[in-house]
């Protein structure tokens, strides 16, 4: 890397960052470690440990059968290192009077929880879940819940709350023991629900892929599907609010138990934000032979509805309901999904061909809700992950952009390399994808300078304590694009 260049990029990131690093980073006190051959072998035996600001990592391993774990304290990073360790329930949970509620109760505030498999949660109640969100305030990133009664389960109300899901893969939620009742992931009544990045997919027992019950939602570049399994509606927003549903591709399969796509306020409009339901540059597909598009409740303030591709059979109508405030031009809408101009929707590719009259068709919006511009700068990319989208001429209609294939990824840490926990309690782990190859990494000071090159290996531990306390820059060397991420060494 040109020294001149990452020096004025680390300058530049170093001023945004300044206040933030001397006001609002803390340490985190103690680094826990779980494994089969740590001193602690399960989660179970580290949560009545852990304080407040704690790290805990898990090593890459199955864990089976291990109690309900709960975390009660606050500002926890929990994480998977070396792989994605893989939780997987079973008789004791299942079988559990007193707790019974899943893998993970996080019932402390400010929990970021981070690249681990929670797998096979059932309860008594059945609703367990992979994750149980009591606390306020939770961040779910690159973590797969797989076959679990609930993925991921927020339950309650809990005010001023705000949950962020992203990179995440969810399948085969719900219990044929209770149907209709368990689903991928279930939001219940908190202010704030970010997902996005995420393939959710294949309920079972006709349970949604997608269920909040949040004041706010904003649903962004995912994959929302039922391929082959019965489910009920694809995503579910039963008590209306403010909903912005951006570049997702959402597709219903032919084995669904509903007659629609999405629901907007069937349990009644009673959330306090305001009921108006945003949805822009999303692809739709159903590949039923008889239903609809959108189902929402009467006396809904606003529907707005454009540059989006609707297709497949709509023998309920198009959109069932009445909104104060409609607006639903500008879409592409077909019953045969034949006439869409699709790369191939039997293997799910909804990119656009050439020929699509979907590409160059889309209409420039302005408009933006709670600071979000309904301007689609990003794609869903295969799998929990995003690639930008270019914009050549005018904006094609659809979740895809026509001729993405040569667009430039979006940098993410996912796409090129992260480093945890940050902060560092002298220790980081640095991940990258794309090769198991040695790769050498350069470490900067805020101002620019070099205080430590290393050559490590995908998901090595590297000892960074000999660093005096402060904040650094961590740069893949000779990188052009200069890709910086931030940490704090204490």
């Amino acid at each position: 890397m040109n020294p001149s260049i990452c020096k004025k990029e680390i300058m530049k990131v170093a001023l945004q960052f300044i206040l933030f690093v001397l006001f609002g980073i803390q340490s985190y006190a103690t680094l826990w470690q779980v494994g089969p051959a740590r001193t602690y072998t399960y989660c179970s035996q580290v949560a009545p440990l852990v304080q407040d600001d704690d790290t805990v990592q898990i090593d890459f391993a199955t864990y089976i059968n291990d109690p309900q774990v709960q975390w009660s304290k606050s500002n926890l990073y929990i994480v998977g290192v070396g792989g994605r360790p893989r939780l997987q329930a079973g008789s004791i949970i299942a079988n559990d009077n007193v707790n019974g509620k899943g893998i993970f109760v996080i019932s402390g505030s400010n929990v970021r929880v981070e690249n681990i498999e929670f797998a096979n949660a059932a309860v008594i109640d059945m609703n367990g879940a992979g994750i149980r969100q009591e606390g306020i305030n939770l961040f779910v990133h690159a973590c797969k819940f797989d076959g679990n009664e609930m993925g991921i389960l927020q339950g309650g109300t809990i005010p001023n709350c705000k949950t962020t899901v992203e990179y995440c893969e969810f399948l085969n939620g719900g219990s044929s023991a209770n149907p209709g009742y368990q689903h991928n992931i279930y939001i219940n009544h908190i202010d704030t629900l970010i997902f996005r990045y995420n393939f959710s997919y294949n309920s079972i027992a006709e349970g949604h892929e997608f269920k909040s019950r949040a004041n706010y939602n904003f649903i962004l570049y995912n994959t929302i599907a039922n391929y082959q399994s019965v489910d009920s509606r694809t995503i579910d927003l039963p008590n209306g609010g403010t909903t912005v549903l951006m570049g997702n591709i959402i597709e219903q399969g032919p084995n669904s138990a509903n007659s629609n796509i999405l629901g907007y306020g069937k349990e009644g409009l009673s959330n306090t934000a305001p009921h108006e339901l945003w949805i822009v540059n999303n692809t739709f597909v159903n590949k039923k032979t008889t239903g609809s598009f959108i189902d929402i409740a009467s006396g809904t303030n606003k529907l707005f509805l454009k540059n989006n591709i609707l297709a497949g059979a709509k023998t309920g109508g198009l959109i069932l309901g009445t909104a104060t405030t409609l607006d639903s031009s500008n879409n592409f809408i077909d019953d045969f999904i034949s006439n869409c101009g699709f790369v191939n929707s039997n293997t799910y590719d909804y990119h656009l061909l050439s020929n699509s009259v979907s590409v160059d068709a889309g209409i420039a919006i302005s408009t933006s809700v709670e600071g979000v511009l309904l301007q689609p700068d990003k794609m869903y990319k295969d799998t929990c992950l995003f690639e930008s989208r270019p914009l050549l001429n005018a904006i094609d209609i659809g979740a895809y952009e026509y001729n993405s294939s040569s667009s430039v990824p979006e940098f993410l840490v996912r796409n090129n390399f992260e480093i945890y926990p940050n902060p560092s309690s002298g220790f980081i782990t640095v991940h990258y994808s794309g090769t198991d190859e040695s790769q050498s990494f350069q470490i900067y000071n805020p101002i620019g300078k070099i205080v430590k090159e290393i050559s490590i290996h995908n998901n090595e531990i590297i000892n960074v304590s000999d660093l005096p306390d402060g904040v650094y820059f961590i740069c893949p060397k000779n990188n052009s694009r200069a890709t910086l991420i931030l940490f704090h060494c204490n």
